[in-house]
């Protein structure tokens, strides 16, 4: 056992015993992992009106209230537990604000396992182009942006989600198998047809290569 599975598993013995503090810091250590998740997930109607940490925050209080019993009988990885808590209450926002938009909104609920809502192709391109933020890059952004959603739509919507648990959420290949229901050399396979993919993507828009 790594050093950092040690830690975790000492502070889900304390947690176990009442120690709020415990489990406080083992929601933190996995803080920026779920942030990530709901930057990903999140409706692109929802961006500047929503804070992931309201979203993160309202996780917390519900991994609060639920882990007495998580631990009693867990039926996830701890971490896959947080992310379905944070992914439920990610959906929840997606109600409120959304209503009776919320079925057309781009296939919104993906159908794969843990049924959160789907990374689609304008967050992915958001993700990967976030980092083109000066003036004299936005014009060029913007249309690089509708290239680059034009492009990941081509893509399978499996092998996208594959690669929105992988590369963007940093999930470990057994964790995004377990998510999605497949067998672990599946999701590997999956997860380097589709990195192969997004190479193949960015290297035909050599303005990107030319903004790195």
């Amino acid at each position: 056992m790594s050093s950092e599975q040690t830690l975790t598993t000492d502070l889900l013995r304390q947690a176990a015993a009442g120690d709020q503090q415990a489990v406080a810091d083992l929601f933190t250590r996995y803080r920026d992992r779920l942030r990530a998740m709901v930057r990903v997930r999140l409706n692109r109607r929802l961006q500047g009106r929503v804070d992931p940490s309201d979203v993160l925050q309202d996780a917390f209080l519900e991994v609060s209230r639920g882990l007495a019993d998580y631990l009693r009988a867990p039926t996830l990885p701890f971490f896959l537990w947080l992310r379905h808590i944070t992914g439920q209450k990610l959906i929840a926002v997606h109600r409120q604000h959304l209503g009776a938009q919320l079925r057309d909104a781009d296939r919104e609920v993906s159908l794969y396992r843990g049924a959160l809502p789907q990374a689609s192709s304008v967050s992915l391109a958001a993700q990967l182009l976030g980092r083109l933020s000066s003036p004299s890059q936005a014009a060029v952004c913007a249309e690089l942006r509708i290239r680059v959603q034009e492009a990941l739509n081509g893509m399978d919507p499996l092998d996208r989600e594959v690669l929105a648990l992988r590369h963007f959420e940093m999930l470990t290949n057994g964790e995004a198998a377990q998510v999605l229901g497949l067998k672990k050399s599946a999701a590997s396979n999956r997860y380097v047809r589709a990195l192969e993919r997004l190479k193949d993507i960015l290297s035909a828009l050599p303005d990107f290569a030319d903004l790195g």
